[in-house]
């Protein structure tokens, strides 16, 4: 892991971009790096991820909100699935080991690029 707070900071402000810009959420890009670039542990860099992308998704859901692209009873209903689905899903990530869950990740990160492309 780098030790450079600059370069954390940088790697932060390109997530951020992501999320806010995309709205795919900078995780995909954090977890990218952590894992195959600062040799963070994939659980690790899960966790993290997710503890990230809170405050960045509040930011940006505002401004957006603020210029009146945002549905909220949209919003509210995804969020009660997501509530269950996070949970379900970081219990399970929590009991497979690291490696299986990397292969996971790049196998779904596939897909979903595919899909965006030919969809």
């Amino acid at each position: 892991m780098p030790k450079n707070f600059v370069s954390i900071l940088a790697i932060g402000f390109v997530g951020g971009m992501w999320s806010g810009f995309l709205g795919l959420g900078g995780g995909v890009v954090l977890l990218a790096i952590m894992v195959t670039c600062w040799k963070v542990e994939q659980h690790v860099a899960n966790a993290t991820s997710l503890a990230v992308i809170f405050p960045t998704a509040i930011v940006g859901s505002l401004l957006y909100q603020h210029q009146g692209f945002l549905d909220m009873m949209l919003a509210a209903k995804i969020a009660v699935g997501c509530i269950v689905g996070a949970y379900l899903g970081s219990t399970l990530a929590c009991r497979l080991p690291a490696a299986t869950l990397k292969k996971y990740l790049s196998g779904a990160l596939i897909i979903v690029g595919i899909w965006m492309v030919i969809g």
